[in-house]
C-alpha cells in the first residue's frame, strides 16, 4: 500500500525548478503562470530565499513544484492508494486525486496565500518548533505562557510547532525548556499559521473554497483536521476552512495511513521534511523523497516497478543490475546475519536471506544465489548490497 505525501510551506528552495526545465512536466509551470497571472517559472528558477519566504510565493511555488513531480511520477505509471499533504500540501493532495482541478487549485492556492499574508500583517505572529517534548507537555507550556500562543502542528513524536504572538511564543518556549524540551527553534515565517490569528483568512477563503467545485475521488485524502480519510468532495469545504485556524495533526495522519495498511510513503515535491516525519511516526515505514528528475530512477527501484508497469509496490527493496543479475540490498542499518544456503541454492521471491538486526532481508527476485556480498556480523547501512543472484 502506497501513500503520496505533499509538503507545505517552508520546503521551498532557491533554484528548485532548474532540474525540471527540460522535462516534459515543466509545462505545468507555464499553465500555472497563466492562471495565477504571475511568472511562476521565474520564481522557481531565479528567486532568492528572501523572495521565496513571502507566503504568497512560498505557497504557489511549492504547490506547482509538487504537482510537477507528481506529473512526472504518473508518467511512469505509478499511482498511490492514499494521499495526504501537510497544510498547503493538502491542496496538492486534492489536486493529485482529481478532487481539485489544476487551474482551480492554482487559483485557490493563490487566494489562500494572499489571505494568509494579509492576516499575518493584521495580527503580528510567529512560530517555533519544540523538540524533544511530549505533545501534552507542549500544550501545558502554551497554557503557562498566559498569552496568545497555541499548538499549531503535531508533526512527529517529539516534534511540535507552536504559534502565536512573538511574546507568547517566546514565553511558551521558556516553559517548554523548563518542562524538558531539548530545543526550541524559531521558524522563519510571517504569521501564526493554524491558530485563531488566521480567522480573517478563514472567513475570506470560505467562499473561494466553496466555489472551487471540489469533487468526489476514488483515492481518499487524509485530512489535517481530523486525521481521517475523505473521498467525498462536499466534505472538503468545511475541512479546508477549518484547517486554516486549527492544528495540523500530521503525526496522526501518518499513523492513520499506517492503520489503513500503508507501508510505503513517497514524498513528492521540494525538500524532504515529511520523509523524516514518516520515519519517526510510523514504525517500519518505507520512505523515499522525490524532488528532482534524478530521483525518478530511484523511485522505480524503490517501488519495484518498471515504467508503465501496473505492478504494486514490492515489500523488499532491490536494485537492477544486468539482465540476468540482481542485487538484494539491506532494508535497514545494523548487524547482518546470513541464513545458511547450499551453493547455487534456488531463491524464491520473498525468501529470507538473513537478518539486519530485527529486520528480515527478503529477496524480491527469483534466481540462483551466487554469493553473499555482506559477511556474517558485518555492520551494514540501509540499501547496502547484501547478496548477488543470477536470474537465468
Amino acid at each position: 500500500m502506497l501513500a503520496f505525501m505533499f509538503p507545505g510551506q517552508g520546503s521551498q528552495r532557491p533554484g528548485m525548478g532548474r532540474p525540471w526545465v527540460d522535462h516534459e512536466s515543466w509545462e505545468l509551470v507555464d499553465e500555472a503562470s497563466l492562471v495565477a497571472g504571475r511568472d511562476v517559472g521565474a520564481l522557481l528558477l531565479d528567486a532568492d530565499a528572501h523572495e521565496l519566504k513571502d507566503t504568497r510565493n512560498a505557497q504557489l511555488t511549492t504547490f506547482v513544484s509538487s504537482l510537477m513531480v507528481l506529473d512526472a511520477v504518473e508518467r511512469l505509471g505509478i499511482e498511490a492508494n492514499f494521499c495526504a499533504g501537510h497544510s498547503l500540501g493538502e491542496y496538492t493532495a486534492l489536486a493529485a486525486t482529481g478532487s481539485l482541478g489544476f487551474e482551480e487549485g492554482v487559483a485557490l492556492v493563490t487566494e489562500r496565500a494572499a489571505a494568509m499574508h494579509d492576516a499575518g500583517n493584521e495580527h503580528e505572529g510567529t512560530m517555533a518548533a519544540v523538540l524533544g517534548l511530549d505533545d501534552d507537555q507542549v500544550a501545558v507550556a502554551c497554557n503557562l505562557a498566559d498569552a496568545d500562543v497555541w499548538v499549531a502542528n503535531f508533526n512527529a513524536p517529539g516534534q511540535v510547532v507552536i504559534a502565536g504572538s512573538p511574546k507568547g511564543v517566546e514565553a511558551a518556549g521558556v516553559h517548554a525548556k523548563e518542562l524538558g524540551a531539548k530545543r526550541v527553534m524559531a521558524l522563519q515565517v510571517s504569521g501564526a499559521f493554524h491558530t485563531s490569528f488566521m480567522a480573517p483568512a478563514r472567513d475570506r477563503l470560505r467562499d473561494a473554497i466553496a466555489a472551487a467545485d471540489i469533487r468526489d475521488a476514488e483515492i481518499p485524502v487524509v485530512s489535517n483536521v481530523d486525521a481521517k480519510p475523505h473521498d467525498q468532495g462536499d466534505e472538503w469545504t468545511a475541512l479546508l476552512s477549518a484547517q486554516l485556524a486549527s492544528p495540523v495533526r500530521w503525526k496522526h495522519c501518518l499513523q492513520e495511513l499506517s492503520s489503513l495498511g500503508v507501508t510505503d510513503f513517497a514524498e513528492l515535491g521540494p525538500g524532504g521534511v515529511l520523509t523524516g516525519m514518516a520515519k519517526r511516526s510510523v514504525g517500519g515505514a518505507r520512505t523515499i523523497s522525490v524532488a528532482t528528475p534524478e530521483d525518478l530512477d530511484k523511485l522505480l527501484t524503490w517501488i519495484g516497478a518498471q515504467p508503465g508497469s501496473d505492478a504494486p509496490a514490492a515489500q523488499p527493496e532491490g536494485e537492477h543490475l544486468f539482465v540476468a543479475e540482481r542485487v538484494v540490498v539491506s532494508p535497514a542499518a545494523g548487524i547482518f546475519t546470513p541464513q545458511a544456503f547450499d551453493s547455487d541454492a534456488v531463491i524464491e521471491v520473498g525468501t529470507v536471506l538473513g537478518h539486519v538486526g530485527d529486520h528480515e532481508v527478503r529477496s524480491p527476485f527469483h534466481g540462483a544465489l551466487q554469493s553473499f556480498i555482506a559477511v556474517d556480523t558485518e555492520r551494514v547501512t540501509s540499501r547496502q548490497p547484501i547478496a548477488w543472484l543470477r536470474t537465468s
